[in-house]
């Protein structure tokens, strides 16, 4: 094969003649079939569609790949035959040009105008994606003439192309063609702009994304949405998988998602989960919504009252990872009754060899479990707290109310959002 490309696009040569080496017309190219590469996908095939039909030519018996003519090697070529549609095969045309894919890099939701090929190892393969008006007018025709138009108005048209490194296709067929580096940092983005691009795209690809993405940054991402987009994305999954997902939650938020659902598919998920996790979530769900109870997780970090500083920072290390709110430190009694707060930040400075009940703050301030938003936001504002301990009706401490979880409820969408 003497193959003649660099790079490429696939507007330049969908629709050109592909002739055999006599330089007789086998038809038009209609499309490329790709499979995954070692480094980016690969074009495996191309198809023609000629007089008698749609037909399938193996890469490896095409001569010449340029915009002006596309050629297979012999006058025969014996890899030539019948093109036959097969359901999970990835057409590049079909697949992923017009199609959205997520921009990895830019964590959002973009449509692609054009593809730009390259010759890499000999093969074929996909290198960057054009999402820009240039790519569009490329697709048209029209690039010249833009240009033109541009330079009059001493303007520039853009090149806008993301590099198939950081692209996440969204249709079922081609998300088969993304690069593990584009799936792991799948998981980097931030799961308030995973939430944005779940509510961009279709229904239908709601799944591509979440099977992109671990069980935690799947939790994170669906306490981001709007409780009527938690049902929809939620609707996607298989009941063990969503259960699985709420137990990656911290208590309080899988409790705020299971309380957006139908009684019915909360049931349904609790019934799945873990006696320890599903217990939690269900004291949580007991209270009212716009009560301390029902803003507070049952996620907090307790120390014994015994305990000297350099084994309290040792526990605080050890559980660090698996409890999200860690500022305060709570000395329980062994009634749970609360003895004392301490800061991490005042632990840390204080001697290995003191003991906590010696330098915790035993002035303590709280909130009772039935208290409203105004009376919890009253305490942590007047006392300068970043979370409140929750004391149940025999003065028992049952959680913590973070700062978060209160502006929240008077600013949902802009503190979902921050950074």
């Amino acid at each position: 094969m003497n193959t003649e490309y660099s790079e490429i696009y696939l507007s330049a040569v969908i629709g050109r003649s592909v002739i055999n080496s006599k330089g007789e017309e086998l038809g038009i190219l209609r499309d490329l079939i790709m499979v995954p590469g070692e480094v980016f996908p690969e074009v495996s095939h191309i198809v023609i569609k000629g007089h008698k039909g749609k037909m399938s030519l193996p890469w490896n018996e095409v001569s010449l790949f340029t915009h002006v003519v596309i050629s297979a090697s012999g006058i025969t070529p014996p890899g030539l035959c019948a093109y036959d549609y097969r359901e999970a095969e990835i057409l590049v045309r079909r697949d992923l040009l017009d199609k959205q894919i997520v921009d990895v890099d830019g964590a959002k939701v973009v449509r692609v105008n054009d593809i730009k090929l390259g010759k890499l190892h000999d093969k074929l393969c996909i290198f960057s994606v054009d999402i820009g008006f240039r790519g569009l007018l490329r697709r048209l025709g029209y690039e010249r003439f833009g240009e033109s138009m541009a330079r009059l108005i001493k303007k520039d048209i853009p090149h806008t192309e993301i590099s198939w490194e950081y692209v996440q296709p969204l249709e079922p067929h081609s998300s088969k063609l993304a690069l593990n580096i584009a799936r792991n940092q799948m998981n980097e983005i931030h799961p308030a702009d995973l939430a944005d691009i779940i509510e961009q795209i279709p229904i239908k690809n709601i799944r591509t994304v979440l099977d992109s993405i671990d069980a935690e940054t799947t939790g994170d991402t669906l306490y981001e949405l709007e409780p009527e987009m938690r049902s929809v994305v939620i609707s996607q999954m298989d009941a063990e998988h969503a259960s699985d997902i709420l137990e990656e939650m911290s208590p309080d938020d899988a409790a705020d998602v299971l309380s957006d659902l139908s009684e019915e598919t909360a049931q349904q998920l609790l019934e799945l989960m873990d006696d320890e996790e599903k217990e939690e979530i269900e004291e949580l769900l007991e209270h009212e919504d716009d009560t301390a109870g029902g803003f507070m997780t049952s996620e907090f970090l307790t120390l014994p009252l015994n305990h000297t500083v350099g084994a309290a920072i040792a526990d605080v290390r050890r559980l660090a990872g698996e409890i999200e709110n860690i500022n305060y430190a709570y000395l329980l009694d062994d009634d749970e009754h609360l003895e004392g707060t301490l800061s991490i930040q005042e632990l840390l400075a204080s001697r290995d060899d003191e003991l906590v009940v010696d330098i915790m703050e035993d002035n303590i301030k709280s909130v009772n479990v039935g208290d409203d938003p105004e009376e919890i936001l009253e305490t942590l504002t007047r006392y300068d707290l970043t979370a409140v301990p929750v004391l149940d009706e025999e003065q028992r401490m049952v959680g913590i109310v973070t700062v978060d979880d209160v502006l929240a409820h008077y600013l949902p969408r802009l503190v979902k959002k921050r950074g």
